[in-house]
Order: structure tokens, then C-alpha cells, then sequence
């Protein structure tokens, strides 16, 4: 499956960060810390070279809190520092400048030595749509000044934000790369809301999580369904949640469609707990 994604402002966005960039001291990559490798845009590291980076995992609040500390420990190794935030309520934020600052001490410390002062530390925000960065800048700011909106694809050009007197932000347009040719990430991209509904049928993001949930939260699947042991068959267990939940077409038959809305409707919404869909040993992920 390959699914292809590439709307004109996306390549217009990427064109424009690329002119920027020897504007910026820093890049803030934001990812949503339930999936941080698929949310990552694998054409980063062509677009921003060698620039100093900071990971940001927002909605950590919605992800597995082991696994978040995992990741952190994985980017760490890599030499990329890494924070957990939850922009929606305000909260681990400072640690976001903190760790701006302990990237830029070394520079700064050389321009204070020649007498310079310090200016404000400029950083450039980049992400994958619907991450959560207009609420990441608009709490910065402490008010509103990016737009948001639940969707993917609300902020469309660029604009610096004063966060401070010591912190300037460049938001940018989510820019997601052409296409996913891995099916894995789609559908995690998909079950999140990454990227739109309509790119994939709603069954099959649905069946791809209750088989993701089967292998890696059986326990909660199995609480959420109030069964002691779940179909290895998605479609049997979506069957199950329609006759269930009454979600019946007009012959009385399971009606799917409504039913894997259900699943991932739940799921988003945190009916089964938190949970994180990406783990830093990669392999044990595999399908």
C-alpha cells in the first residue's frame, strides 16, 4: 500500500523552511509521543542538514508514560536531546527552552567572551500536521496567536512568535513527506489522525488496531470489549462491538463501517487507556 500525500502547500512549506533556515539557532521537531519515529518526517534530516535540533513529544499525556521515558533515553543516545510535553494543558513546557538553551550555552558563552551579548535564541518549529503545534506556539506565547483547529493542515504560512526575551519562534506548515510506502506508518499516521480519514478505508485503520491492540495491550482490549478472550479475526471483533453496541444497517446485519468508527473513535479518545504505538526497539513493532 502506498499511500500518496503531497497537497501543493506542503511543497511550497518545505521551499520556504529551506530558505529560512540560516535564520534559525534551532529546530523544534515536534512529534506526537505516541508514535515518534512515524511522525517524524524522514525527509527532515535532507531538509535541516546539520542544525542544532530538539525532539518535543507532545500529547504525552495520551501515550504510554514507560515508553515516552524509553524514547527519551533512545534520542538521548542519539545525541538528540528530547522532552515530554502536553502543549493542550500547558504542562513540561519549560523544558523546552531549558533545553534550547543547554544546546546554544557553548555558542553563547563564546559571544559573551568577546563582550557580545546574547540575542534571543531563534528556533524553527517543525512537524507533521496535526501534532499539536499552533497550541505548542500559542501557549508559549501565553495567547493566541497561531491558529488551531482539531484537523490536519490549519496553519498554511510562516510567522515569528516572541516567547519571552529570551525565545523566538518561526511556525511553519505541518509538512507531511510524498508518500508513505511503509502500510505500518500509514495506518499509525491514520489511527492517530495524523493524516485524513478519508485517505484510508475506515475498516481497515480499525482492524489494524484491535490487531496492534491484541499484540501489545491484550489486557485493555479485552477490559474495553468485557470478553476473556478476543477473535484473532478483526472482522469477527468488529462484528461483535456492532451487535454489541447496536450498530445494526436495515437488513439487522453488523453494520462495520459504523462499528470501526467506534474502534478508532475510542481509541483516540483514550476509552482504553493511554497508550503509544511506536516502540524504540523498532523490531518488536513488526506486523
Amino acid at each position: 500500500m502506498t499511500i500518496q500525500w503531497f497537497p501543493g502547500h506542503m511543497a511550497k512549506a518545505r521551499r520556504e523552511v529551506t530558505e529560512k533556515l540560516k535564520l534559525v539557532d534551532v529546530i523544534f521537531e515536534l512529534v506526537d509521543a505516541r508514535i515518534p519515529l512515524s511522525s517524524s518526517n524522514p525527509m527532515l534530516e535532507e531538509i535541516i542538514h546539520q542544525k542544532r535540533r530538539v525532539i518535543i513529544l507532545n500529547k504525552a499525556d495520551t501515550a504510554d508514560e514507560k515508553t515516552t521515558k524509553e524514547w527519551i533515553d533512545y534520542f538521548a543516545e542519539k545525541g538528540l536531546p528530547a522532552v515530554a510535553v502536553n502543549a493542550q494543558e500547558g504542562k513540561g513546557l519549560f523544558k523546552i527552552e531549558q533545553a534550547a538553551e543547554k544546546l546554544m550555552a557553548e555558542k553563547f558563552e563564546r559571544l559573551r567572551s568577546k563582550g557580545m551579548k546574547p540575542r534571543a535564541i531563534r528556533a524553527m518549529i517543525l512537524g507533521i500536521p496535526n501534532v499539536g503545534k499552533s497550541t505548542l506556539i500559542n501557549r508559549l506565547a501565553k495567547k493566541n496567536i497561531a491558529r488551531t483547529g482539531n484537523k490536519p493542515g490549519v496553519t498554511k504560512a510562516q510567522q515569528w512568535i516572541k516567547v519571552g526575551k529570551t525565545l523566538e519562534l518561526l511556525d511553519t506548515p505541518g509538512i507531511l513527506w510524498p508518500k508513505f510506502e511503509d502500510q505500518e506508518i500509514g495506518y499509525k499516521l491514520a489511527l492517530t489522525g495524523a493524516i485524513k480519514d478519508d485517505l484510508l478505508q475506515m475498516e481497515e485503520i480499525a482492524g489494524y488496531g484491535l490487531r496492534f491492540l491484541e499484540k501489545h495491550y491484550p489486557d485493555r482490549l479485552q477490559n474495553w470489549l468485557k470478553v476473556e478472550k478476543v477473535s484473532e479475526d478483526p472482522i469477527e471483533t468488529l462484528a461483535f462491538i456492532a451487535e454489541k453496541r447496536g450498530l445494526l444497517d436495515r437488513y439487522n446485519d453488523p453494520d462495520y463501517s459504523r462499528a470501526a468508527e467506534t474502534v478508532v473513535r475510542e481509541i483516540r479518545q483514550q476509552k482504553l487507556g493511554r497508550m503509544s504505538f511506536d516502540f524504540p526497539n523498532w523490531e518488536d513493532d513488526a506486523e
